[in-house]
């Protein structure tokens, strides 16, 4: 009987010290821990998708109100008169101007330039002027979307668009920069565009100037503005199929920002 009496209260003592005991592994400390990480898991931060800036819009912009996008500050330098520079129109005034990143009608739906005008290296502008009176007898004409861009602005095309498969790095700079580059197309007796393809500032391979699934016309209308401007001395690159360069000259990069009261 005594022998019974003791395994009773040894057993007695053994589960009240299993009744004690915490979990293997966890300690009192870490239980609070592991608790406030669970809960913040879900508001972790995913990492960025490779390839950084997402790929511009393309195509037709939306409506959005100037005043509504806001007006930039003014830009460096605005107001100097620019030495070296032709306006186009005092040219030949009869060359068609859309300067769009005047307006917020482009593919960063904000205005880049405080006003709309367009300046060229003397050669270069003549070399439009040319490609305008060439046309003319065909009874059409030039319409330009883009001519010098101060390097200014080209900072402010940067900062909408920090992305140099789309936009030349500022430091870099542009053919645009140095006033030997044009962004154009044709237009007709009437001022209507000819039909390319594409809109203007399209970011696609439809307007590579290497793909063909177009129709006959626009291949044609293509070939010409391709082959008017190369007879003037510009040159074209292969992922926009209105943009050309001035190939007679080379010209420094240039920070020097349009009047707009003149």
């Amino acid at each position: 009987m005594q022998k019974i009496t003791i395994v009773l209260f040894l057993a007695s003592l053994w589960l009240a010290c299993c009744a004690n005991d915490k979990p293997v592994g966890t300690s009192a400390t870490q239980a609070p821990l592991l608790a406030e990480a669970a809960s913040a898991a879900p508001d972790t931060l995913r990492p960025t998708p490779k390839g950084g800036a997402q790929k511009p819009s393309s195509g037709a912009p939306t409506k959005t109100s100037e005043k509504a996008a806001g007006a930039p500050a003014p830009a460096p330098n605005a107001g100097r008169r620019l030495a070296g520079f032709v306006e186009v129109k005092s040219l030949d005034s009869s060359i068609q101007l859309d300067i769009r990143y005047a307006t917020v009608h482009n593919f960063t739906k904000a205005k880049i330039y405080d006003c709309p005008r367009c300046f060229l290296r003397p050669e270069a502008a003549k070399a439009i002027a040319k490609a305008q009176n060439l046309l003319r007898r065909q009874g059409l004409r030039l319409k330009l979307f883009d001519c010098y861009r101060p390097r200014p602005y080209q900072q402010r095309l940067w900062d909408k668009v920090p992305n140099p498969d789309y936009v030349t790095p500022p430091a870099k700079g542009s053919m645009h920069s140095r006033g030997a580059a044009v962004d154009l197309t044709l237009v007709d007796a009437q001022g209507k565009e000819l039909d390319m393809g594409t809109p203007y500032d399209f970011f696609g391979p439809e307007a590579h100037t290497t793909y063909t699934q177009l129709s006959a016309q626009v291949l044609a209308n293509r070939r010409l503005l391709r082959r008017t401007l190369e007879s003037v001395g510009f040159q074209g690159i292969r992922t926009e199929w209105w943009h050309f360069s001035f190939r007679g000259k080379t010209f420094p990069l240039s920070d020097a920002v349009w009047n707009c009261r003149e």
